[in-house]
């Protein structure tokens, strides 16, 4: 038995009398020492990181559904020599989607006792292989409460062939005679999705592009345990939640370059008719408006294409001018180069930029005054008024974004690797650059806790919105990474060379392992084994790009869920599973349909890539669980000790 001091006892007396509550007396105190250490010696779960989904639901739906192809591999390993490919397809569209193909199935009039007995046999094989690196005690807590008993008799089979082989048919056939079958298959198959992945990370940008981010949230809120590392659309749509002007009207403009007005208007509830009047009226004459013709989008919106035209350049003129108003409350934002509405000419056809003067293609600004080129008109400021008033009033999008702020961070270190979304800002010799916050200078780690820090205060007290606007597209954002956001110069300059946005030094030197290697130290990351992992810019696999940098010591995770970004990626995103037997990568091919995959077995097609594999399979003791699980066991030996030792009494056992 292990021993302590008494200065020790005495410095955790309170606690230890608080902990003797839960554990009241020697046998229970045991008992979850031996629970504790039996734990510790359990392989490590499975994490499964994603990033970048833009907005597109379905996709990221079945990455998350078949667990980037976990699922499919164990059902190989089970029924590889049973099925063929098109029975496993077909078995595998079951356990992804089992409300919508049982559906399919009872209008086919496929189902009938026997196909009932073999599937949930089957769903109980591949559930048991799913439980295998877990306790009984967490299994137990995966079950759903209304089959919870049932499964629990079923999952836990004696493995004596012949003891109790009617006593579970019997089971079986009774969930079938009761008509629970379709209910139990459902909740087994989640089930299992739930035993596959023990956590989930999501690396930023959740929203804008495709228009489905409300119902990728919607399926985050039920997800059972989960970290979100914000992307700069996520802050977007945080300082838009909050009221931030310049977020509302970026949010919006993006939501119409992409006719993705559903989210808006379906989603959240976002009054776009003040708008659509607006713009209607004010650039009906307007005949350059071919920059501002929607982008490629899964939805036809009930908006025509020149009305949305018309409402993201009404939009846009009143985001330049709401952002030249909060460049010049923040001059420590370093951000005067980006005031380019008050530089047009006065007969609006040209603009100067850096001493060079170029030429506008519109130059229809009916709402630009240009000896007050920021003002907004009184209808620019109606609308704009009653734009933020929809975001911040939107119970939705409310609870979308609160869920964000509670599961989400600027940053997270995890299991010896550092999850974040984009970069760290650095100076041009890879050092770390001294960012200013609230009139103090900030670098590394501590800017990344103070930025976390504003946005909670900023998002709950709303004392310095301009903080959200300043995070999505400040060269000094940590969720940027580019010197410019050049949305003024892509609508209005055909230059090209000014349309491009320059990388800071963090990804120009993404190659370098000493890069790497000088951000674990700044956050305690062991070189033995840590990565940092993010997303943020697409991986280009189309030009022989690898995800894979630094030597391996750097993963980049977007690689194009968004279609916007697919013929750039050449793949259509990759993902990360981290398991007891090491690191993998899963670059995905473009996703069909739900629809498909239900009616046709069609999986998303994946090509996986062992990132590191390790020499001695990981345990949790291992793990960040197994630092907290070895804490716990410590004071309970404590406790332990003090009743053995009558500095506290034993009270509970008889």
């Amino acid at each position: 038995m292990k021993t302590f001091d008494k200065k020790t006892m005495d410095l955790n007396h309170d606690y230890l009398e608080l902990l003797s509550e839960k554990f009241p007396g020697i046998q229970k105190t045991v008992a979850e020492i031996v629970n504790l250490n039996a734990i510790l010696h359990l392989p490590k779960g499975t994490e499964h990181f994603i990033s970048d989904i833009h907005g597109e639901y379905e996709a990221f739906e079945h990455v998350l559904r078949n667990c980037s192809g976990s699922i499919r591999s164990k059902a190989e390993e089970l029924f590889g020599e049973e099925m063929n490919d098109d029975q496993l397809n077909d078995f595998l569209s079951l356990v992804y989607y089992p409300a919508e193909k049982l559906s399919l199935l009872k209008k086919e009039y496929k189902l009938d006792h026997q196909w009932y007995v073999d599937n949930i046999n089957r769903l109980l094989r591949l559930c048991r292989l799913a439980a295998s690196k877990y306790s009984h005690s967490k299994i137990r807590k995966s079950f759903p409460e209304n089959f919870a008993y049932i499964m629990q008799e079923l999952i836990f089979q004696n493995a004596v062939k012949g003891n109790r082989d009617d006593y579970y048919a019997q089971i079986i056939g009774s969930i079938i005679q009761t008509g629970a079958a379709e209910d139990f298959i459902i909740d087994i198959s989640k089930t299992i999705c739930k035993l596959t992945i023990d956590h989930l990370h999501i690396l930023g940008d959740i929203y804008d592009r495709g228009a489905g981010a409300h119902l990728v949230m919607n399926t985050l809120l039920d997800y059972h345990t989960i970290d979100i590392q914000w992307g700069n659309h996520d802050i977007l749509w945080i300082g838009a939640a909050a009221g931030s002007a310049g977020c509302v009207l970026n949010a919006v403009r993006i939501c119409l370059r992409y006719a993705n007005t559903s989210i808006l208007e379906q989603g959240y509830g976002i009054n776009l008719l003040p708008l659509s009047l607006f713009a209607s009226e004010i650039y009906k004459d307007d005949e350059t408006l071919d920059k501002f013709m929607p982008k490629i989008s899964d939805e036809i919106p009930d908006i025509d294409d020149k009305l949305l035209a018309m409402m993201q350049k009404a939009v846009a003129v009143i985001q330049f001018k709401i952002e030249n108003e909060i460049i010049k409350r923040h001059p420590e934002y370093g951000m005067n180069g980006r005031m380019l509405i008050d530089k047009i000419s006065s007969d609006k056809k040209s603009i100067v930029i850096d001493g060079v003067q170029y030429e506008l293609n519109s130059s229809f600004f009916p709402t630009i005054d240009t000896e007050y080129p920021d003002k907004l008109t009184s209808e620019e400021h109606k609308v704009l008024k009653l734009l933020i008033e929809s975001f911040t009033k939107s119970e939705a999008l409310q609870r979308h974004i609160n869920f964000m702020m509670s599961k989400g961070g600027m940053y997270k270190v995890f299991n010896n690797n550092l999850l974040m979304h984009a970069c760290i800002p650095l100076n041009e010799d890879m050092s770390l650059k001294e960012v200013s916050v609230d009139g103090q200078m900030y670098k590394g780690k501590a800017l990344l806790d103070k930025l976390d820090e504003k946005v909670r205060r900023s998002f709950y007290i709303r004392d310095d919105t301009d903080i959200f606007w300043f995070l999505w597209c400040a060269p000094d954002s940590p969720l940027f990474g580019k010197d410019k956001m050049a949305t003024f110069e892509r609508y209005f300059i055909d230059n090209k060379p000014l349309h491009k946005e320059n990388y800071t030094p963090y990804y120009r030197n993404i190659e370098n392992p000493q890069m790497a290697l000088s951000l674990f130290e700044e956050f305690s990351i062991a070189e033995q084994g840590g990565h940092i992992i993010c997303g943020h810019v697409p991986v280009k696999a189309v030009k022989g790009e690898n995800p894979i940098k630094a030597q391996g010591l750097i993963i980049l995770i977007d690689a194009g869920f968004s279609k916007a970004y697919q013929k750039q990626t050449g793949m259509a995103g990759c993902t990360l599973t981290f398991n007891s037997y090491g690191m993998t990568l899963v670059i995905h091919e473009p996703f069909e349909s739900i629809q498909k995959a239900v009616k046709y077995g069609v999986d998303i097609k994946s090509e996986h890539r062992f990132v590191e594999s390790v020499s001695k399979r990981m345990l949790i003791k291992d793990t960040d669980i197994g630092k907290k699980l070895k804490k716990q066991i410590y004071y309970l030996e404590m406790l332990l000790y003090a009743y053995k030792t009558g500095y506290i009494k034993n009270q509970g056992d008889s």
